[in-house]
Formats: structure tokens, sequence, C-alpha cells
């Protein structure tokens, strides 16, 4: 691993509202992720989870406190840099695929890379490449209307790869599957952060699941904390 974290959160606040009405949900939170490292995220609803994740994934602002991703400082950042750091260096993988769905697994594993300019050529490949990997080859020109709830969660993580990016951020990424099929996107999402040498949080209510990663976390009190399950 790099001695230099992917991810830093450094005295992460958030809140939502003003006076009286205010909500804080993060006070002070911090983390680091480094190269290779998948981190589970594992706490109560409401406890802000999904608020975490937007914040690291740079969709929302924190209130206060700093995110760092690869080594560069985003609280300076306008709209438009962030956006662009979003393109290239996250990777986003929710519990519902969000998969266009008048395209075929191939095409939505292409899109992401036309958007950050790669030519169509070398998209397709890369997008061949990682449905390949998913063991999804077979199926890259089927709708996600006929592929399995598993095969739409494999697209989804070959998409959020699609532009090789420094970061994975996955919200449940297998909350509305079984058991066995959960596993296997599991794999398959852990192969290609070995592949990346990536860095992965997955906030996730499986335990068994998060037993697998390298590390576990939970929010307390606004703050984040080793866990253990």
């Amino acid at each position: 691993m790099s001695s230099e974290p992917l991810l830093t959160l450094s005295g992460v606040d958030k809140t939502y509202g003003e006076g009286e009405m205010a909500i804080s949900v993060l006070r002070g939170a911090g983390l680091t992720i480094g190269r290779g490292e998948r981190v589970a995220l594992v706490a109560p609803s409401g406890a802000g989870k999904s608020t975490l994740l937007h914040i690291c994934g740079l969709l929302e602002r924190p209130s206060g406190g700093e995110v760092m991703i690869c080594g560069e400082t985003t609280s300076t950042l306008s709209e438009r840099q962030r956006t662009m750091m979003r393109r290239h260096r996250i990777g986003y993988v929710y519990q519902f695929h969000h998969l266009l769905p008048e395209f075929s697994a191939l095409e939505n594993v292409v899109m992401p890379q036309l958007i950050a300019g790669q030519t169509e050529k070398a998209a397709h490949a890369k997008a061949m490449d990682l449905l390949e990997t998913m063991g999804l080859a077979p199926r890259a020109n089927h709708r996600p209307a006929e592929l399995s709830g598993g095969e739409q969660q494999r697209v989804a993580i070959a998409r959020a790869a699609a532009n090789s990016p420094d970061i994975i951020l996955a919200d449940e990424p297998t909350g509305n599957l079984d058991p066995t099929t959960s596993e296997k996107v599991f794999l398959a999402l852990s192969s290609l952060i070995a592949a990346n040498d990536a860095g992965c949080l997955i906030a996730t209510h499986n335990h068994e699941l998060a037993r697998k990663t390298d590390r576990i976390v939970t929010i307390e009190d606004g703050r984040i904390v080793p866990a253990t399950l």
C-alpha cells in the first residue's frame, strides 16, 4: 500500500438546518483509506452513513473540516473542479444499480468513459474487459431488465470502475440481494479494487460481508470510530 492515503477526512462536521432546528450529523469525523484497502462502514439507520459517503464522494460539502482526495484538498475547489475530480477519481455503487434502462450493459459501462473524454473504440474495449472480469461478457448486449439483480449490480460495479477511479464508494451494494448473490457481487467488487489498487468504503448492514473487509468502522456521536462485529 502507498503511504499516502487516497481518501482523508479531517475534522469533518455536517449540520443540517440552523438554530434550534439544526441537526448535527457528523462532528469532527476523521478517516483515512489507503490503496488496496477495503473499509466497511457499519452503523444504524440515521447515523449518517449516506451523508458520509456523499461528502467523501464530493456530492455534498461538509459544514466544516477537510476532505482530501489523493492528497489534494477539496474545500477550495469550484463545483466544476469537484465534478472533474468525481469523474476521474471516484466511482460510486448504489444499492439500486441505477443503470440506464434503455442501454445495454456494455453501453452503460461505456457511457461514463465517453463523458470523461475517452474515444468510443477505447471505451468499448475497456467496457468489454470489465464485463469479462465480472463474468458478464455473454450478457454485454442485454438491457438491465433482461439481467438478474446480481448481474445488474455487477454491471453497476463495472460502470463505477470504468474510469479507473482511485476510490470506490459503495452504498449498500448488496442490500437487496440474497446471500449467495451478495457473495458473488462482493468478490467482484474486491477483484476490481485489487486490480486497480484502489481504495474502497462500503456502507453495509451485512455483517458477514463487513467481516471480509480489511477494516470496520462505525459512526458514534458523529465521529468515525473502529468497530468489531
